[in-house]
Parts: structure tokens; sequence; C-alpha cells
């Protein structure tokens, strides 16, 4: 099996590349997101490869960065959907979107996807929500800014957590600047 390919640029087209290795051209097949990342035509690249052997032909679907190819693999994986719709998918939406669709079991947002129709978003849904990796949420990353400032300012993480903790079941403390002022009122009235 291919895993990787590094090699001169030579052709690149709507469907894919053709990536030159020490004389022997390889056509590969890519997601529009990864065609636009590649540079001019002659210039080296590396893709990330994966090898779909059939009956019939092997075909190079490449991508841009491991966790594009991994996702990829995943939507194999789904009953119904095959190499071109799993193409299809990562070309008609970036990944972190998609992942997000499927957390949120959001149906209308997967079925925009040329190709998918509603039951097929349903089926992605039902067999990837517990094998997509967890996507962190905006609060989630709200929380971490607001413990790391807290800590740098000198408080104990485990003192910030708490404080943070309350001030996060306070409704005013959705955004990064209420939840730091609610955080350290409540670490100033614990001292």
């Amino acid at each position: 099996m291919i895993g990787t390919l590094r090699g001169r640029l030579v052709h690149k087209r709507a469907a894919g590349v053709i990536v030159d290795v020490h004389g022997v051209g390889y056509e590969v097949m890519m997601p529009v997101s990864a065609l636009s990342s590649l540079p001019e035509q002659g210039v080296e690249v590396f893709l990330h490869i994966h090898t779909h052997v059939r009956e019939d032909g092997i075909k190079l679907f490449g991508f841009a960065t491991e966790q594009e190819k991994q996702l990829f693999v995943t939507l194999l994986g789904v009953n119904g959907v095959g190499p071109k719709l799993a193409l299809n998918i990562l070309s008609g939406t970036p990944a972190d979107m998609f992942s997000r669709a499927v957390a949120a079991d959001d149906v209308a947002a997967l079925s925009k996807i040329p190709g998918v129709g509603k039951k097929t978003a349903g089926r992605i849904i039902l067999e990837l929500k517990q094998k997509l990796p967890a996507i962190e949420t905006p609060r989630d990353i709200i929380f971490e800014d607001a413990l790391s400032a807290l800590v740098n300012l000198g408080y104990r993480k485990t003192d910030a957590l708490g404080a943070l903790e309350k001030a996060a079941k306070k409704k005013t403390a959705a955004a990064l600047e209420p939840l730091l002022k609610e955080a350290l009122k409540e670490l100033t009235e614990r001292h």
C-alpha cells in the first residue's frame, strides 16, 4: 500500500493531480480543499495517500493532512458511502465543520453537501457519532483560556477551577472577560 507520496506536481485539474516520483506519474484524486492548498505545477509536494483497491483497479486518494485522510477512511466505513461520496463530502465541507454537524445531529447541514441526502446524512450521523473525535466547543476554549489566565496571575489551579465553575453557572459569564471578572470576584471573596 502507498501511504504517502513526495514528488513533483506535474498536472493539476478539478478531479486531482499527477505527481511525478522518480519518473513514475501517480494519478491522485483529491478533495477540492486539498487541491486549493497545493502549490503551482513543477513544485515538490507531499501528500498523505489512501490506496483504495478494488477488483477493477487501484485508485489513490490524496490529502493535505493526516486528519483529512483519517476522516476519509472513517467515512468509507459508513454503509453506502464509497470513495467518490467520501471525497465529495470532504470537498463540500471542512473536516471540523463536518465533525460539528455530526456531533450536533445536524441532518440539514449534511444534506446541503452535494450527493448527500437526508437518509444518507442520518446514516452518517448514526454510524459516526461515536467514532469521530470530540470537538471542543467555544465554551470549553474560553474556560481553558480563563483558567490559564488565573493560574498566570498566581492563583492555584484548584482554586481557579472552583471559582470558574461557579462563575460559569451564571449566564452572564459566557465570554472570556465576564467569566474572568466573575471568577476573580469569587476568588477575592474567599480570601
